[in-house]
């Protein structure tokens, strides 16, 4: 799995994270001014991985 940087078209910040497969499995979703800004993201995404996973109650 690896993250992937780079800029966009308007010159923004982005990232894709990729699966060992070469799959695209997630993205910044937004463009980020700073680079740093983008990587602070990229940091939120991996520290998240004890957050609890919240399930919708049936309708």
């Amino acid at each position: 799995m690896f993250y992937y940087l780079y800029r966009d078209a308007v010159h923004q910040w982005r990232w894709t994270l990729y699966a060992a497969n070469n799959r695209k499995i997630a993205n910044s979703g937004e463009g980020y001014h700073n680079k740093a800004d983008a990587l602070s993201a990229i940091n939120l995404v991996k520290g998240s991985a004890l957050a609890p996973v919240r399930e919708a109650a049936a309708a």
